[in-house]
């Protein structure tokens, strides 16, 4: 029997920047069934995306590992919502499928503080004095100060085409068989949930000149600021449904097992499948498909929009209706994954096990989609646990601080009774937390974390000292009696225009320029913004951390049950409780008011 300060359980995205984060302290091992499979895209060959990208940027700014892997493996970006404000813009990274995962092998492979461990986990069992042993299911013993479980779509998994099921964890692999107990004897309760993926066709079976192509931006964008050699490399395309896909599949729709009830698992309402989009939309009469290619020299594209469980024959006549694929071959046929998730709010903020402290989960075992959101949490689950081995004190990403925030606290707090999918809309002070800033905020906790060093962090500061200082010297300098500040503030003016009129400005890359740009244009609603949340902090900073919930009157019994499961910090966390309504929060208030003034009498 070994031991280790962490073991990671799942080679994932989730499990990647856990090991990684987590390897930043101390000694990892890294369990996984075949380490062939570490990194891969099951899905789309692609990072980023509304609400994803912002994710991204906040792992990036805290010393993760998935913007670096997208921009070295990037073959077409694109900046979605570009005509927007810079609130809701984000980019997204076409990827060589195959590189990205041999990319991640080999970086953490050849990492110094990760041990590879190729196995299953078979159960968890405690070791007495706040460790764990991880047990294989051939009988070897593993011990850890600390353990990452992050088994993506795995446990007790179910691949389902048409109603024809087996157990895989994703095309062709084995499921997690006994995780899942483990965690039920821990005190867990498991929900089942579902995802799916689309057909892989082979791409010299596509006519693509019958398709709308979308080209790369042709100035490519990273998420590290260095996109790779390829990022402008390949197109992406467009196709749609027809008359005859949706009469395929209303005529066909007996043969889903969503619909025939053998799924139990609840899917997500974000990405449906197109048997959803066909019967729940049945008023449309075409619905957008992306056509996406897994390489610049691939030999499948991905057919995005297209998730379905309907049976491989059928499959093949429903994408020989649309235009551009009346001759296609299906390399690799689409399916439904059925699997176990544990209920977030039986963790942490940190993602730790309420039930069995030293247990941290991450990734869609927590119920969430996206390669994006596993990963974000695979970095903060890492670093904490790493940082319990250790004996370090627990540190949190607070809500407001960015997305990552509102993704922990949404589990933790909300939880979800489908997969979560991280979105814009989610987030109540998105202007301020913009992909741009996005070291300014997540950097110096980082640091504070221990997951950048003095150098990272010494650059941040500098970046935004000389931004401030740029936009410092526009307001001094005036032409015409106008300073430069207001003729930025002018839609039609940019720094360009500026330089051009005779402003003078310190050297700047090109992002410190958009920063310098999105600060003075959107001035006015970051200074209305900034007020909002400085108005909202009292109420963060009422603490209810001892409060006893029996003896607070008048709360609704599910408020009451609610708060003392779930126990929140403060009063904002206490809002955003599924369940706690308006006059709980009035009534919590109340409570803290007359606690207060008696202390004070």
């Amino acid at each position: 029997m070994s031991g280790w300060n962490v073991m990671v359980i799942g080679g994932g995205h989730a499990g990647i920047e856990a090991a990684w984060a987590a390897a930043k302290f101390a000694r990892v091992a890294l369990m996984i069934g075949n380490p062939a499979t570490l990194g891969r895209m099951p899905c789309n060959p692609a990072v980023g995306g509304p609400g994803k990208s912002q994710l991204v940027f906040e792992i990036q700014a805290m010393g993760g590992l998935m913007g670096h892997l997208a921009d070295q493996t990037a073959i077409h970006t694109r900046v979605l919502n570009a005509s927007k404000g810079p609130a809701v813009q984000s980019l997204r990274v076409q990827n060589e499928r195959d590189a990205y995962a041999e990319y991640a092998q080999d970086i953490l492979l050849n990492h110094p503080n990760i041990d590879i461990i190729r196995a299953e986990a078979a159960d968890l069992e405690t070791d007495g004095q706040g460790g764990w042993q991880v047990v294989t299911t051939d009988g070897r013993r593993y011990a850890a100060r600390s353990v990452v479980i992050a088994a993506g779509t795995f446990m007790r998994a179910q691949t389902w085409y048409g109603r024809q099921s087996r157990p895989e964890g994703r095309q062709g692999e084995p499921p997690s068989r006994f995780l899942s107990s483990a965690l039920e004897r821990g005190g867990h309760r498991l929900k089942r949930y579902k995802t799916g993926t689309p057909p892989r066709v082979r791409a010299d079976s596509v006519q693509f000149a019958d398709l709308l192509e979308i080209p790369a931006d042709p100035d490519p964008r990273g998420f590290t600021g260095k996109p790779g050699p390829l990022a402008a490399r390949s197109p992406t395309w467009q196709t749609h449904t027809t008359a005859r896909t949706h009469e395929l599949i209303q005529q066909n729709i007996h043969e889903s097992p969503m619909y025939a009830g053998d799924i139990e698992g609840l899917g997500p309402r974000y990405c449906p499948s197109i048997e959803d989009k066909v019967i729940k939309f049945a008023h449309h009469d075409r619905h957008l498909l992306f056509v996406e290619p897994d390489g610049v020299d691939t030999s499948e594209v991905y057919l995005q929009g297209f998730s379905s469980s309907l049976p491989p024959r059928l499959q093949d006549e429903l994408v020989r209706t649309l235009p551009g694929f009346e001759q296609a071959v299906i390399h690799r046929y689409a399916y439904a994954v059925e699997y176990d998730v544990v209920d977030s709010t039986e963790l942490t903020l940190n993602m730790e096990s309420r039930r069995m402290p030293g247990i941290f989960t991450a990734g869609q075992i927590n119920g969430t989609s996206g390669y994006e959101e596993a990963a974000a949490q695979g970095l903060i689950a890492g670093a904490a646990a790493a940082r319990r081995s250790e004996g370090l004190i627990t540190l949190h990403v607070s809500r407001e601080t960015g997305y990552l925030g509102v993704l922990l606290d949404d589990l933790v707090f909300k939880g979800s009774e489908e997969p979560y999918r991280m979105m814009t809309s989610r987030v109540e002070h998105r202007l301020l937390v913009r992909q741009d800033n996005a070291d300014e905020r997540m950097t110096p906790l980082a640091h504070q974390m221990g997951l950048v060093d003095d150098t990272v962090a010494s650059a941040v500061t500098e970046r935004y000292q000389r931004i401030a200082g740029a936009v410092a010297g526009l307001a001094t300098q005036r032409i015409e009696g106008t300073d430069g500040t207001a003729y930025l503030r002018r839609p039609e003016f940019h720094l360009d225009d500026l330089e051009a009129l005779g402003f003078k400005l310190p050297e700047l890359n090109r992002a410190d320029r958009e920063a310098v740009e999105i600060r003075i244009k959107y001035a006015g609603y970051i200074a209305r913004a900034e007020q909002q949340l400085r108005s909202e902090a009292k109420a963060r900073t009422l603490t209810l951390a001892e409060i006893d919930y029996q003896a607070v009157p008048s709360l609704s019994n599910e408020a009451r049950e609610k708060l003392s499961r779930l126990r929140p910090g403060t009063v904002e966390q206490a809002s955003r409780i599924a369940g706690v309504r308006t006059t709980d929060i009035s009534a919590l208030l109340v409570h803290l008011r007359r606690a207060r003034v008696s202390q004070e009498t």
